[in-house]
């Protein structure tokens, strides 16, 4: 299977599940660190099997909120690789999940219908721990020779927010490599590109529309940029993620 098929999509939190037996219920806020500083822990830079250039990922100060912080920016020029984090959260007691981020730019090949076009400005990954006995028999067997490769506990199930292109905001559909991943796209085009957007999505109710069904324990979460498919450059900047329960 092509690296950026199932075992690839579900291998951004591979490395950053191991750093703790008990993953934490809180995502780790950039705006505490220093510019110039690495990812406060837990996150950890995971690259993609069979992408040969990996995204560059710093701390810099910006002004998401109208005054001067720390966030994530991520370089991505014909790259692909996340920034994970792992987590252990009920979505039915913190479903909501909120953000900020900003693109220089749209990736214009972008299109969640073709392999091709599985390139985002940004994305936002929730990774869910899905249980393997209803998966399909082919499913089933991705998942357990992944395991047995890799030897960790691999999510089987995903939601990917993404700034895209081709869709328009509110679309919802299958990964072109996996069913497992469900896309959400949450911006489009170059309306908003250069402007910091807030963004504050229920999960739950994602995952039931995405999937039909209700959403299993989150285990992750990852961001990332990704043009290693068309080839082209995008810088995306993020702000503090948060889980947070209903208001």
């Amino acid at each position: 299977m092509n690296g950026r098929g199932l075992i690839g999509a579900i291998l951004l939190v591979l490395s950053a599940t191991a750093l703790a037996q008990a993953p934490p219920a809180v995502i780790a806020p950039f705006s505490l660190a220093a510019p110039g500083a690495t990812p406060p822990a837990p996150w950890q830079h995971q690259p993609l099997p069979k992408v040969e250039r990996e995204n560059r990922f710093t701390l810099v100060e910006d002004t998401p909120g109208g005054r001067a912080q720390t966030v994530l920016r991520i370089d991505s020029e014909a790259a692909a690789s996340t920034l994970a984090h792992p987590l252990s959260v009920d979505p039915g007691e913190r479903p909501w999940l909120s953000w900020r981020w900003k693109v220089s730019a749209p990736v214009a090949g972008s299109d969640f219908r073709r392999k091709e076009g599985d390139d985002y400005a940004a994305r936002v990954y929730v990774l869910f721990d899905y249980p393997v006995e209803r998966l399909s028999f082919g499913e089933r067997a991705a998942i357990a020779l992944a395991r047995v490769l890799h030897g960790a506990e691999l999510p089987t199930a995903a939601l990917a927010y993404v700034w895209g292109t081709a869709q328009a905001a509110g679309a919802i559909g299958p990964n072109p490599y996996t069913d497992r991943v469900r896309m959400v796209v949450v911006d489009s085009g170059a309306v908003r590109a250069g402007q910091w957007v807030g963004v504050r999505r229920n999960v739950a109710e994602d995952f039931r529309a995405a999937f039909g069904e209700e959403a299993p324990p989150i285990t992750g979460i990852a961001v990332a940029a990704d043009t290693d498919n068309t080839g082209e450059a995008v810088t995306a900047w993020f702000e503090d993620l948060r889980l947070e329960a209903a208001r």
